[in-house]
């Protein structure tokens, strides 16, 4: 049994706020008011590395698009989750052969998973193929392929600070 649609709409409303509070990525809704179901989350990962075949090589791309698609079976039911920018991935589809995404934290959703659970396990499993447990199609198996005999790592990104600045001159400090 699903929950009741006013439940549903302040629980989903809740977890994109905290998407928003504690994620990087530019995370948008279909439907704002959540007024019909199914939604599309639409989440824009943003300086999250994964792999891509570029012509004849491996390169990273640092920004990608997932659509999360939420039935009013959600927390339920697990969410659909397709992926739409291009990538070179045991684990995820392309874009052209459904974008389909496996990955554990699909196969164990619970009541208790959430958006922002979810999210931050894909950006680990960008940066971590897993050969070992690839989909079907041929890019899927084609990348299983290459990484179980090449390493990915993926460049860090690291995010400039300013310099603390002090207020005040040197006789205002006694």
């Amino acid at each position: 049994m699903p929950l009741p649609p006013e439940i549903l709409r302040s629980r989903l409303k809740n977890e994109i706020e905290t998407c928003h509070r504690q994620l990087r990525h530019h995370v948008e809704v279909s439907d704002s008011y959540l007024k019909s179901f199914p939604v599309t989350v639409i989440v824009t990962l943003l300086r999250t590395p994964g792999p891509i075949w570029n012509g004849d090589r491996l390169m990273t791309r640092f920004v990608h698009r997932l659509h999360i698609i939420i039935t009013e079976d959600y927390p339920y039911e697990k969410p659909i989750v397709k992926w739409q920018t291009p990538v070179f991935h045991p684990n995820i589809m392309e874009a052209k052969d459904g974008g389909y995404v496996c990955t554990k934290l699909l196969e164990r959703w619970d009541f208790g998973s959430t958006l922002v659970t979810f999210i931050k396990g894909i950006e680990i499993l960008l940066a971590k193929p897993n050969p070992g447990n690839p989909f079907g199609s041929d890019s899927c198996t084609r990348a299983a392929e290459y990484f179980s005999t090449h390493r990915y790592s993926p460049p860090v990104i690291r995010l400039s600070r300013p310099s603390p600045r002090l207020l005040g001159d040197s006789n205002d400090r006694a």
